[in-house]
């Protein structure tokens, strides 16, 4: 704030080692929400626009937690190639030349080892069952709300953070109404810091900023991206969050129930670019209502997805199992037989789009006319397909990946619904 000559004056002043440590003064240079919010919060997290310095906050969050006696760190990536190409090469470059603190990387796998004896090992959004085993006292987690396994990875964090006296997890991420986000947000051991893209003008080009600002000011995609918006409805949603009717007790009376799959993309449980293959479980009630029961959508092999099916189908004495035939036609309905013979099966082609089989459905939820089990102790039991739900419009779906959840949820409750209007010949 100082007038340039000033400025000039004080460090000609200083000796090449001063200006050395300078340079590397995070709390000279950082802003005050890019620090570790004082109190004993479990979990900080960071939601803030692009360019906002959240990756710059985490690496120095962990040079410091070093600096204070840490140990055992995980960083937490969407990618391997981000683990790889983003958050080691970050904190890497917060050490000088001369600094001796300076840890040593490698990257088969990715590890930091600090003189201390500090380690941190790398860990990807893709494989949450990496985390199984080791303990940390410390970590890192790097726009968490874009993994594809967001909520997987985010508890089997949980479990490993035992090490030391004070555990901490420190996330940085733009917002996305992603349900682990929300639950995040809701821990009273959580403490939040906001920000937008325009927080870091003076180290952000003006001509990127106008650009910005010109394209994106005030869209929907720029209040997310930029000033890190939590936007809960998708324009021309089919569904908002108002539609959804949660029950935690179980009617006394369910005149049917159909199981629906929804086996677009299926392949093998380790393939993580494979889409999920969708199942849920949902009933026909007295006077023309209807409930969602359970979803039970997985990855996996075919004959993986058929034995969840039929073990839904079982737990709920289901009538019938209604699935697709686009995807595998014939092989759908033979997989399930050979896990069951007697399970009756309905096969269902998908002849118009996604967003126009799903506005009848929406229809009835719109109506009131359908709930949602969720029963108590279960957290998060119909959330995901809840999300899947906000992001369908009626121009198609604009979430990540396949709306394979509510694709499934479609299928059911539009085969429950052929008596009221709906019918599976229409779609």
């Amino acid at each position: 704030m100082l007038p340039e000559a000033d400025r000039l004056k004080i460090l000609a002043d200083l000796s090449e080692d001063e200006l050395d440590e300078l340079e590397y003064d995070w709390r000279f240079w950082g802003r005050p929400t890019q620090f570790a919010p004082d109190g004993d919060w479990s979990t900080w997290i960071a939601l803030a626009g692009r360019g906002f310095g959240k990756t710059e906050a985490g690496a120095q969050w962990i040079k410091e937690r070093v600096r204070d006696g840490a140990m055992s760190i995980a960083l937490v990536a969407e990618t391997h190639r981000d683990l790889k190409s983003v958050m080691v090469p970050r904190i890497l470059s917060l050490y000088g030349p001369k600094d001796n603190n300076r840890p040593e990387a490698t990257y088969s796998p990715v590890r930091l080892v600090w003189p201390s004896g500090a380690i941190a090992m790398g860990y990807n959004g893709t494989e949450p069952d990496q985390l199984r085993g080791p303990e940390f006292d410390t970590a890192w987690v790097d726009e968490l709300a874009k993994y594809r396994r967001a909520r997987e990875t985010w508890d089997m964090l949980q479990f490993t953070m035992r090490s030391g006296d004070d555990p901490r997890v420190f996330v940085t991420t733009t917002p996305r109404p992603i349900p682990v986000i929300r639950n995040i947000l809701d821990d009273e051991t959580t403490a939040v810091t906001r920000g937008s893209t325009f927080d870091n003008a003076r180290n952000l080009p003006k001509t990127f900023l106008e650009g910005l600002k010109k394209r994106y000011g005030g869209t929907r995609l720029g209040r997310q991206e930029l000033n890190a918006e939590m936007l809960n409805d998708t324009p021309g949603a089919l569904w908002n969050e108002s539609m959804f009717n949660r029950v935690r007790e179980l009617p006394e009376r369910i005149i049917r129930v159909v199981v629906a799959i929804d086996p677009s993309g299926a392949g093998s449980e380790r393939d993580e670019s494979a889409d999920e293959i969708g199942i849920i479980a949902a009933g026909l009630l007295p006077n023309d209502r209807y409930i969602v029961l359970e979803d039970a959508t997985m990855r996996g092999g075919p004959e993986q997805w058929a034995g969840k099916a039929i073990w839904l189908f079982d737990k709920w004495k289901a009538d019938r199992i209604v699935a697709e035939r686009n995807f595998g036609g014939a092989m759908v309905e033979s997989t399930i037989r050979n896990v069951s013979k007697k399970a009756p099966v309905l096969l269902v082609t998908a002849s118009r789009g996604k967003a126009v089989r799903a506005e009848p459905v929406a229809a009835l939820y719109e109506q009131g006319r359908v709930d949602h089990y969720s029963p108590p102790r279960v957290e998060d039991a119909l959330l995901l397909l809840e999300t899947q739900m906000t992001e369908m419009a009626s121009y198609g779906f604009v979430g990540e990946g396949s709306p394979d959840r509510l694709d499934a949820a479609v299928w059911a409750l539009s085969s429950l619904s052929d008596g009221s209007g709906y019918t599976l010949d229409n779609l």
